[in-house]
């Protein structure tokens, strides 16, 4: 295929990638958003693969078919639940490939010795791409950036995928010095950078570079607490992009480019907004300095004596009289799979003339947008989303506000204990309303690991059980009545 024709459908699908994003800034053009996008990925795509510089496909075509397989699979079998996870170690992935096609463009540049099996494996892996046609200064420097960033993403989003599977304890974890370690780390992998491209032959400076940096990415996400992950993940998403512009800016291809500095700086943008709802500093998210804990009060003083239990009955009679009900979807809705019948419980309200809205905090859930994302998929309509700064005024006129697993966005800890870890993070102002009804399993911390005070407040009634079985119930109460 023409070079010429090959950058013409770069252009094309760049500009697709443009208004892919742009169509999902509103709901009502999310879906087309998605089209467009994805139409200008295969674009892309097919563009790549009929490059004339390409002449072997075996790999190529094996690793289609196992990725597409793969994909298929977790599309399929992936809960909404899993999620977040499933978005950390595509971040990861997406890092990884970027660090293995700088990593194949530096060993392609490196003269064959003899019996050396990382220059024959890349000189494979050229011959396959066309990666590796000699590397100047600029090449160098982007390879350097990629593998840095590449390896930084691809260890810190395996950690932010253990932590949010609770393979490892969702707590804080770190050491003293843990910051100066990272700082040297960093400044390290600078120099070391900085001395590759004038000695592009230097393989060991290569390879302390990734190592550096993959031991860089697990200590910068392991001081994060699990209240942090949403604002993790959407600044990892934004490294793979990074890294990925910078992998373009090696192989020469102006959709990767394109495409990687889109990804970085809408990351970015996202990272920007989540900090601003959780009232944390981007430069401490950027070097893993957040949600540092102090002294926090005690689950036994909390709840000794206060804690009021109520049945589903006891909370129908309560919403017979109401004339206004505000839901607040959090993460324990979604693990009940309950967003269908919370739904057929505003449908039963509203039959009854009552006023039904949902209250959205940015970072409900463990990935931005992730309660949106579940009421969508059960047909709520958007115009009864509320975010938080529209919703929160209006709390002292809602008469029942029912909270479904959302423990740390309502805690107010964040607004009343300077020693908590969360103080400081806006969260939805649900206790100002007349009654309170949370639907919980137990009195048990959320991801924070903190006691919610909420649940002991005179006005707060405590709805025990699962998610989707409780609400069910009082489904099922509010016909009967």
């Amino acid at each position: 295929m023409n070079a010429n024709l090959i950058e013409i459908a770069y252009i094309v699908a760049a500009s697709l990638f443009i208004l892919g994003i742009k169509g999902l800034s509103k709901p009502k053009t999310a879906v087309r958003g998605n089209q467009l996008a994805a139409s200008g990925m295969l674009v892309a795509i097919v563009v790549t693969l009929l490059n004339n510089e390409i002449v072997s496909f075996e790999w190529i075509i094996a690793g289609a078919v196992v990725g597409a397989i793969v994909g298929a699979t977790l599309a399929i079998k992936i809960q909404m639940t899993a999620m977040p996870q499933l978005i950390a170690l595509l971040n990861g992935f997406g890092g990884g490939a970027s660090l293995a096609i700088a990593a194949a463009e530096f060993l392609k540049s490196q003269p064959a010795a003899q019996g050396d099996l990382a220059a024959a494996a890349a000189e494979a892996v050229g011959a396959a791409t066309g990666v590796g046609a000699g590397m100047g200064t600029v090449a160098m420097i982007a390879t350097g950036a990629a593998v840095f960033i590449g390896s930084v993403t691809l260890t810190g989003s395996f950690v932010a995928f253990a932590k949010l599977q609770e393979l490892i304890d969702g707590q804080p974890k770190g050491f003293p010095g843990m910051k100066a370690v990272n700082a040297i780390l960093l400044v390290g992998s600078i120099i070391a950078i900085g001395y590759m491209t004038t000695d592009p032959t230097n393989t060991q400076v290569f390879w302390g570079i990734v190592a550096a940096a993959c031991v860089m990415g697990i200590l910068l996400v392991m001081p994060i607490g699990g209240a942090d992950m949403p604002v993790v993940i959407a600044l990892l998403n934004s490294y793979s992009g990074i890294a990925a512009a910078a992998a373009g800016f090696v192989m020469g291809n102006s959709a990767l480019i394109v495409t990687g500095s889109l990804v970085g700086a809408s990351g970015i943008i996202l990272t920007q907004i989540m900090c601003v709802a959780m009232n944390r500093s981007l430069f401490n998210v950027l070097f893993g300095v957040m949600a540092e804990a102090g002294e926090t009060m005690d689950a036994d003083e909390v709840y000794a004596g206060k804690v009021k239990s109520s049945s589903p009955d006891e909370v129908g009679m309560l919403l017979e009289t109401a004339r206004r009900v505000v839901i607040v979807p959090g993460f324990g809705l979604a693990m009940a799979q309950a967003q269908h019948a919370v739904r057929d419980l505003s449908d039963t309200l509203e039959e009854m003339g009552i006023e039904v809205e949902y209250a959205i905090h940015p970072v409900a859930g463990r990935m931005p947008g992730h309660m949106n994302v579940l009421m969508a998929e059960a047909e709520v309509s958007y115009d009864k989303l509320k975010e938080m700064d529209v919703i929160n005024p209006t709390f002292e006129q809602t008469d029942v506000a029912i909270v479904i697993g959302a423990n740390d966005v309502t805690n107010p800890m964040a607004r009343e204990d300077k020693g908590s870890p969360i103080y400081g993070m806006p969260i939805l102002n649900v206790d100002k309303a007349k009654t309170v009804v949370v639907v919980k399993r137990s009195l048990s911390a959320g991801f924070a690991g903190l006691p919610n005070p909420l649940f002991a407040k005179d006005n707060t009634l405590m709805l025990f059980g699962d998610g989707k079985g409780a609400i069910l119930d009082l489904v099922a109460a509010l016909k009967e009545a």
